[in-house]
């Protein structure tokens, strides 16, 4: 590498909850740099998780979290090549990039369902991720036995 590593750029916390997660959450889920929009898109899912949730202890952020640590994968494959040949490596994901993975996966099949408005769409994620079902969490389970059908080929590690 030529150039040095990039610094971390601090994220403030977001005007509501005052967490840094939010914050990351929200310019995941922003298009187009509208990130007014996408702030109420997720408060307003969370307050139909909210209204829509069955235990009365946690709080629809508290949900919201569990249902992203749900759906953080531990492993992954990588593509390597030996010899000609491209296999499939599993290794173990940096904390960082396990929740990023998460909120993209969350994002991108809350957009897929079939609801009425985004809000909607979230909401209905975050409450299937926080059961441990939906397509964010199936994607998780994919993912998995993709790494545990190529263990085989964990020497070749990088």
């Amino acid at each position: 590498m030529r150039k040095r590593k990039a610094k971390k750029r601090p994220l403030l916390p977001d005007p509501k909850f005052n967490d840094q997660l939010v914050t990351r959450f929200v310019n995941m889920l922003m298009w187009d740099g509208k990130k007014s929009t996408a702030l109420k898109i997720f408060y307003d899912a969370l307050d139909i998780v909210e209204s829509k949730k069955q235990e009365s202890e946690k709080s629809s952020l508290e949900i919201w979290k569990d249902g992203l640590s749900n759906v953080m994968p531990h492993v992954e494959v990588r593509s390597r090549r030996v010899g000609g040949a491209t296999f499939q490596i599993p290794m173990q994901i940096r904390p960082d990039r396990k929740i990023s993975i998460a909120m993209k996966w969350l994002i991108s099949y809350a957009r897929k369902r079939n609801e009425k408005s985004m809000s909607q769409k979230l909401a209905a994620e975050i409450l299937a991720a926080e059961k441990e079902e939906g397509a964010a969490i199936k994607k998780k389970v994919d993912t998995h036995k993709m790494a545990e059908a190529n263990k085989a080929f964990s020497h070749f590690r990088f």
